[in-house]
């Protein structure tokens, strides 16, 4: 993901506020993941001058402050593509210039949530904004006391259920984590019917699946554990490294290892498949973690505290979470499934089956399912 400055602004001099993909970004087919992102938590822990990075300055370019009615910096782990559209849209309408700094595909939201917590230790927070395209690590951020509270207007008609109790956050749009395969090559009835199931060494050795100290896939193994507890995760974890699961970057990384028929499965999110459908026929089957469903993964929006500029992220994530966006978000290649039933049922996308685990579980665990993944399916 590179760094991106909505459309509406004239293209500033250049920052020396750099996007975190200059220090995670791996080479695709990279066979040394690890050593990478390893340096990657280094950086991102060190203050800034330490070496790792130049030290940053997020000033507007001369003139579009004035002009424009102000600006914020925004962190974001959503897919740049589907962002941008949507900050574009912010933008125009509230005449604010819209800094947008990403991360790679291989750190995603983990590098951010590191570099909010190591700004904020060194004096200062150099975002306004965090819109992450998980909500476990949103909930780690606020926990830290890294984010301000604030309850955004537009956010009324969100189910408590995705609202944090003292406004530190507001999730929306969401994914489902679900199985990717190619129906030319594997029949629907050969797949496996439940996470379990993948473990089995005659799925774990065709299966590809994202580094799961990052992204989604670290929050679906805290979900495991979570649900099913320690020891069956554990032994889960190690069913898939003795059966040869094979351990990529992303989730991206993880389907386009389908499409080019290195891997018969994929374990993943909702929209990375659709976005491999425009290139390849791909197709996504969804496994049962417990209880009925699978892992529901909403987006979050948070205002860091001690933002520069905090009238204007406020004004941001007022728009971010309103329902607009999140019909926007829906309408994308990335197909967000709305948390408002009201948009949902206008769009007619329905709400598919869940596994039922309070979100603050889920966040409860991320600590132990990494020591879990370091140990037995990484070492």
């Amino acid at each position: 993901m590179r760094e991106a400055v909505a459309n509406h602004v004239a293209t500033p001099e250049p920052s020396t506020l750099e996007p975190m993909s200059r220090f995670t970004r791996l080479p695709r087919g990279s066979t040394a993941p690890r050593i990478g992102l390893a340096t990657t938590a280094i950086c991102v822990l060190l203050l800034p001058g330490s070496g790792c990075r130049k030290s940053e300055e997020h000033t507007s370019p001369p003139g579009v402050a004035g002009r424009l009615g102000g600006m914020v910096v925004v962190y974001s782990s959503v897919d740049e593509e589907f962002a941008r559209t949507v900050l574009d849209r912010f933008g125009k309408r509230s005449g604010i210039a819209v800094r947008l700094i990403g991360d790679s595909e291989a750190g995603k939201t983990t590098g951010l949530v590191n570099r909010i917590l190591s700004e904020s230790a060194a004096g200062g927070a150099r975002a306004d904004v965090f819109w992450s395209s998980e909500l476990f690590s949103t909930i780690r951020l606020a926990r830290e006391g890294a984010l301000e509270p604030y309850e955004p207007p537009s956010a009324a008609d969100i189910p408590e259920r995705f609202r944090d109790p003292q406004r530190r956050w507001t999730a929306l749009a969401v994914r489902a984590r679900v199985l990717a395969y190619d129906p030319t090559v594997t029949a629907a009835a050969e797949l496996p019917t439940t996470w379990r199931d993948l473990a089995r060494p005659e799925f774990a050795s065709r299966t590809a699946l994202a580094n799961p100290l990052f992204g989604t896939t670290r929050a679906h193994v805290a979900a495991m554990m979570a649900l099913w507890g320690g020891e069956e995760t554990r032994a889960y974890l190690t069913q898939l490294r003795d059966g040869g699961v094979q351990i990529v970057d992303g989730n991206s990384a993880a389907v386009r290892m389908v499409s080019e028929h290195r891997a018969t499965l994929a374990a993943t999110d909702t929209d990375d498949v659709w976005l491999a459908q425009r290139e390849s026929p791909l197709d996504l089957h969804y496994l049962d973690m417990g209880g009925g469903g699978t892992l529901l993964i909403p987006c979050a929006v948070s205002v860091v505290r001690g933002a520069p500029h905090a009238e204007a992220a406020r004004q941001l994530v007022d728009y971010l979470v309103s329902a607009e966006a999140e019909r926007q978000l829906a309408e994308s290649g990335s197909r967000n499934i709305p948390v408002r039933e009201s948009l949902r049922n206008q769009l007619g996308m329905r709400w598919p089956g869940e596994t039922p685990i309070p979100f603050e579980k889920i966040a409860d665990a991320m600590e132990d399912a990494s020591a879990a993944v370091r140990e037995i399916l990484l070492r």
